[in-house]
């Protein structure tokens, strides 16, 4: 990719990196507050359905459809054309959201039904979770509006303050858990109205950027604007091309609330280490790439296009492989070490190991898809990653039946069928890629995988070496930081070390 686009790149990790490491903090005390008991599973699983829409509404869908053909206006020069987009998007957006919530509100026990079947046959289950949904789904229209700036800023290439913007979402969680609950008589209550305060404050974090790039949409219901026709060509298939991951976690959710109490927070905190490298890498790099390679793709550089895919492909490779070494061989003493204490037990970080190693499998195909389905999304082709999307959603909706109940694999089952279905995905992706002429196999298999390949057998022999006969169970929280800080160093020195001398170097990536 090229030297701006690499720099945009380490910014935007920069921050989540940041927002990543507030989220862990703030899984710290909402953990410790509620351990894996059931109020802390109603929490985790009714948080996710607005966050599931938030994917269809902005982040998947939304922002995936919009950024092409908001690109293409900016590329070709027409300031006045994309205003008049934005602001009829702005209008349509803000009617659809308003009253979606409004329908939520007053149809919230049948989404608990829908969405969280485990709670809804238990009637003080089903008032707790149904009450928290009320409080927190409006958070889904606000979050909604930031990514729809977010989207903005990043065709003009600002990419800094949406990615800072999550950090306001730990950090009002942060506050909550640690201020507000503890007067509480249902603690559990305080987080969901932590929820909802942190959207008003990201969406009014987004004003001073967007008055600065002179961007601030104005509402105007134009339903025959060309761009919003187009728009609405591209949004309904990408609404499930979108959030292929997102809908998976969300059926892992459902079978989860099936499962034995404490399955959700289990597979949540698992997840929660898998989203770290996911949003310090994938997501950085994808959320540079949709609107560089859209641009590309208006202008016809093919070339261009073909390059940034590669080398993006290859730095999500050199960045995967030592993320699952550590995840897979560390699981217990990462998950010890951050969320071992309170109410959350050392059971529980043995059965959060397990789904963090089924997550752990699927890692580097996860990462993938995030350069993989925008390269779609660049040229407007919404088609393609839907029908993907689907046969991925079969596979794991047929894998989680069979894993976690029929075999009896539980939550690790779970874990398993969406790696498994990630995998196939990618697979798919690649090849039709190839087809494209945009990717080859070749160019994916050269000496530089080689190179991975040496750099991850040293790591892994350091791990296995590091994590021999180790009873991390009895250490002290203070020993406990400081072996894993010693190794977490080391491992970084072995890998890139290694790295660099088998001649990886960064302008590989750029």
């Amino acid at each position: 990719m090229p030297q701006s686009n690499f720099i945009s790149t380490i910014k935007v990790g920069s921050w989540t990196l940041a927002s990543r490491t507030a989220g862990l903090i703030r899984d710290i005390f909402t953990t410790n507050l509620l351990g894996a008991s059931i109020f802390h599973d109603i929490f985790v699983v009714v948080l996710k359905i607005p966050n599931v829409f938030r994917r269809f509404f902005a982040e998947g869908a939304f922002s995936q459809a919009f950024i092409p053909i908001y690109s293409e206006y900016l590329g070709h020069g027409k300031e006045k054309e994309s205003q008049e987009f934005i602001n009829a998007l702005a209008g349509i957006l803000i009617s659809i959201l308003f009253f979606f919530t409004i329908f939520a509100l007053i149809f919230a026990p049948f989404f608990i039904f829908i969405f969280a079947p485990g709670f809804y046959f238990d009637n003080q289950k089903q008032e707790l979770a149904v009450n928290l949904l009320r409080i927190m789904f409006p958070y889904l229209a606000l979050i909604s509006l930031v990514a729809f700036a977010a989207g903005i800023q990043n065709s003009h290439q600002r990419f800094s303050v949406p990615a800072a913007t999550p950090l306001i979402f730990n950090f009002s969680l942060i506050g909550a858990a640690w201020l507000i609950a503890p007067t509480l008589n249902v603690p559990v209550m305080a987080l969901a109205w932590g929820v909802l305060l942190a959207g008003f404050l990201q969406l009014l974090f987004q004003i001073v950027p967007l008055a600065l790039l002179k961007k601030i949409p104005i509402p105007n219901l134009n339903f025959v604007n060309s761009g919003v026709k187009k728009f609405f060509v591209l949004i309904f298939p990408a609404i499930l091309a979108g959030g292929i991951s997102q809908i998976n976690l969300l059926i892992d959710t459902i079978f989860a609330s099936l499962l034995a109490t404490g399955s959700p927070t289990w597979l949540y905190v698992s997840d929660r280490l898998i989203q770290f490298p996911l949003g310090i890498f994938a997501i950085a790099i994808g959320t540079v790439l949709l609107p560089t390679l859209s641009k590309s793709f208006a202008l016809n550089n093919l070339m261009e296009y073909r390059l940034q895919l590669a080398k993006a492909f290859k730095l999500i490779f050199f960045l995967a492989v030592p993320s699952v070494i550590g995840l897979i061989l560390f699981a217990e003493p990462l998950l010890g070490t951050i969320f071992q204490r309170g109410a959350f037990l050392w059971i529980d970080v043995e059965k959060s190991s397990l789904s963090l190693i089924g997550f752990a499998v699927g890692l580097p195909f996860f990462m993938a898809m995030k350069v993989l389905v925008p390269a779609f999304f660049s040229r407007q082709d919404t088609k393609t990653p839907m029908i993907i999307a689907l046969i991925s959603l079969l596979i794991n909706v047929i894998l989680n039946y069979l894993l976690a109940f029929q075999l009896g694999y539980g939550h690790l089952g779970l874990a398993l069928a969406s790696s498994i279905a990630a995998v196939i995905s990618v697979f798919l992706l690649i090849t039709l890629l190839t087809k494209q002429n945009l990717m080859s196999f070749k160019g994916l298999m050269d000496v530089f995988v080689l190179k991975i390949l040496i750099s991850s057998i040293s790591l892994g022999v350091f791990l296995v070496f590091a994590i021999k006969g180790l009873e991390f169970e009895i250490f002290s929280q203070l020993e406990r930081l400081i072996y894993l800080s010693t190794v977490v160093a080391a491992s970084m020195i072995i890998y890139f070390g290694v790295s660099f001398l088998a001649g990886i170097r960064l302008r590989d990536f750029r």
